[in-house]
Order: C-alpha cells, then structure tokens, then sequence
C-alpha cells in the first residue's frame, strides 16, 4: 500500500509538473442551460494541475474587455475574499484565512496539500481574518481612507447590512454588530445572532451572506464537508444547503438544500429571485462536473450528493436515493467544469458600458484538477427577463501569464458607487478596480 501509494503521489506530482494531457474538452461546450456532460472518469489519484501563484509585478495589471481599463484600488492586503458595498459607498473588504481542519486521512489529501503548498503566494505573515474599510470620497477610483474596519474574526466571509445592523458570516456563526454610516471602525462586541455548521470537519468554510430585499431574512450559504460524502453523511447534516435565519428571532431552516458549495448569494434585481453560484463535485474527470448558477427555489433540492445536473447518478454515492434523484432540480446555467465560481454580483449600475447592464458578473477562482486550467477570471452572463440570455463573455482575464502561472485568483466581485466592477483577488493579495476609461460615455 505504502508502495502503491509512492508511486500515485509521484504520478500526480509529475502531472502538475509536465501537464500530462488528461482528455480535458472544450470548456466552450460546457456553458448554458445545456453543458456537454462527457462519460464518468473515475482514478484511485486525481489528475492535479495548479497554477503555480507568481504574483503581479510591478505595473502589470489584468487585461480587460474592449472599453474597459483595470487599476489596483488596493494593495497589499491579506486573502481578500469578498467585497461588500456600504449605502454611502465605503467598500467593506473581507480579509481571511481558512480555518483550522480536521486531520488530513486520504491519499488524495495529503497529494492536495503538497501541490497546494506549491501554490501560494508566500503572503501570510500579515494580519487577516479581519475587514478593511476603503473610502474613495470622489469616486475617482483612489481611496483617501483605509482602516481596519472590524478585527479579529473567525474566517470570515459574506457581509449584509440591514438598516444600522451589520452581519457577518463567520465561518461557524453570523454575528451582528451595531453599524452608524460613516463609521470607519467598529469597536463594539458583537453578537452572536446564529451559530452556523463549522467544525471539527470545516472542508467547504466560506459562508456567503445576502439580505433579503425586506430586510426581514437573511440568506447563507454554507458548503458541504467533503467532496463526495467520503466524511459520511453526518458531517453533512444542514451543510451543502442556503439557510434561511429569521433577522429578528435568529431562527432558522433549510431554504434549499443538494448545493454543494454555494456561494455569492444574490438576489437577481428583475424578479427578486434568489440566485447562487455553486462549485460541483470533482475526480469524474477533467469535464465533469461543470460549476454553475442557478436561481434558488424555496425547497428545492439541487442532486448533490446523489447526482449532478438534474438526474444524472453519481454511482459513488451508496446507499442510493432514487427519490431524491427523481427531484433534483437541473441549474439555470452551466459555468464549465472546475472554474470555481466564488463571487457574483448583477450589475444595476450605469458607470460600465451598456452591453454590461443587467446581467451578472461571476469571480472564477480557477481549476486545480485538469489539464487545460480553465477560470481563472471574472466573466460576464447576460440576462434578459432575469434569466441568463447567452454565452459568458470574458471581461477580466490576465491573471494566468503566458507559462499558465498565477498572477492573482478571483473571488468576491462587487459594483461601487460609482458603476465600477470592483474584484478581490485572494492571491495577488488586491482589489481591482474595472472602470469605463470615459463612463459619461456609457451614460445612454
């Protein structure tokens, strides 16, 4: 077993080293309503292949769309993962650190942890798990206030403010504290409104957090504790799932549930409907199973773990449950497999070009589990009638250079006061910044 073992760790290893070619497709073919879903490749190791994190250099900056231009708005932060803008347009910039896990007991975990190692940036001796406040009082896209907004938090990551109430999801509960508009720091203790499913086994930590438009709800995402239920099923008790809390008791249930990873929770501004972006499961092969968003119904059950994409069986998952495949709910739109989708945010603004306006902007962190990489980017879907009406278009690229290696991965996308699409780059340790170089231009 130690020999075998040996010899699938030199293999992975090779793998992400040379770029083994692994079948990977088109990762064209695997976006809209109707994804090419290939046969089920199944491997006792994973195929790994990450982009090695080089970070930006001096003055390089993402490339962006045609009639857009991209400019650092912050530097030298620590693993910003989300973004939140306050009503007067101070942005809320959620710095963290993942949580310590459970011990490493798979192969394939003690594989990823080496490979990953490869794959950091070298950036963590500095402060995190904390949320920077930046103030750009002219909106010229230079911040003339930075402070440390809120400090010492438990892996944070979703924000909502519901009149002078500020929540933030802490990777094991979403605490409120007392928010005053102008406030560049809060001293005050928060409190605890609800714990949320953490640890010991914390595998999916990220926490996403909307208000509902009434301010009477909110909404968390909260991923699952494995990638296949190899933690069994009671690690997985209310996790892969958005939880609906009742803002004024505190209480809650399962709003909808078979998500494995959902995140960037928004509601889409058209039909109110609440929407996600959810990372699927991997090792079925380098184009199974493509990410995704999706409008989120009261009740529903999207497949995970049983199946994926409406009511295709993933025959890993034992016993069977037939009456769950039978309803799982097929997504909206396909994303592509492995990109790792983190951030969404519609854009209701009228600072970016028309061809912009009312569609969504989705954070792609990137793949780490196939040959070609595919993510690693912020695209824009199109909607008309709030559903996605054509193919993704790539807005900010760039952040893989011409050897495959990582300057930055994105996660959290916002839109400022100002109509800019703003994105927290948690390797290059920035927030960029996407303007129009002339927006009275795009005024039409």
């Amino acid at each position: 077993m130690k020999h075998l073992f040996t010899h699938a760790l030199l293999c992975s290893s090779l793998l992400f080293l040379a770029g083994c070619n692994d079948g990977s497709g088109d990762p064209r073919a695997q976006v809209g309503a109707n994804p090419t879903l290939p046969d089920i490749q199944q491997y006792l190791l994973p195929p790994i292949h990450i982009a090695r994190i080089v970070g930006w250099k001096k003055d390089e900056t993402p490339t962006v769309a045609q009639g857009l231009q991209a400019k650092a708005f912050a530097t030298g932060l620590q693993h910003p993962r989300s973004l939140y803008v306050l009503p007067n347009g101070d942005v809320l910039v959620v710095e963290s650190k993942a949580p310590k896990g459970a011990p490493i007991k798979r192969p394939k975990e003690i594989v990823m942890g080496f490979v990953e190692s490869w794959a950091t940036s070298g950036g963590d001796t500095g402060a995190s798990n904390r949320i920077t406040l930046l103030r750009d009082s002219n909106g010229d896209g230079v911040p003339d206030t930075q402070s440390v907004f809120l400090d010492h938090l438990n892996s944070p990551f979703g924000v909502a403010l519901v009149g002078n109430d500020l929540y933030v999801a802490n990777t094991d509960a979403i605490v409120r504290y007392p928010y005053t508009e102008g406030d560049t720091k809060i001293t005050a203790p928060g409190t605890v409104l609800t714990p949320l499913p953490g640890g010991p086994i914390n595998h999916h930590w990220t926490k996403s957090l909307v208000a509902s438009p009434d301010g009477s709800k909110l909404y968390a995402g909260v991923g699952s504790n494995s990638n296949i239920t190899e933690n069994g099923m009671e690690a997985e008790h209310n996790r892969a799932a958005i939880l609906e809390i009742d803002r004024a008791s505190g209480r809650w249930r399962v709003f909808a549930s078979g998500l494995r990873n959902p995140n960037g929770l928004s509601f889409e501004p058209q039909t109110g409907a609440l929407w996600t972006v959810v990372n699927e499961r991997d090792e079925l092969g380098p184009d199974l199973v493509p990410d995704y968003m999706t409008s989120v119904k009261d009740g529903g059950f999207y497949g995970w773990p049983y199946s994926y994409f409406g009511q295709h069986v993933d025959p890993r998952v034992k016993p069977e449950r037939p009456d769950l495949v039978a309803k799982a709910i097929v997504p909206d739109y396909a994303l592509s497999s492995h990109v790792a989708p983190l951030g969404l945010a519609f854009n209701t603004g009228t600072g970016l070009p028309a061809a912009y306006r009312g569609g969504a902007f989705v954070g792609e962190h990137g793949s780490w589990n196939r040959h070609v990489l595919n993510g690693y980017k912020v695209v824009f879907v199109p909607f008309a009638d709030g559903k996605p009406s054509g193919p993704p278009q790539d807005v900010v690229t760039g952040f893989l250079n011409g050897d495959n290696q990582a300057r930055g991965r994105p996660v959290g996308v916002a839109i400022d006061k100002t109509g800019a699409l703003l994105i927290a780059d948690d390797s290059g340790n920035t927030v960029w910044r996407v303007s129009a170089p002339h927006p009275q231009l795009t005024q039409h």
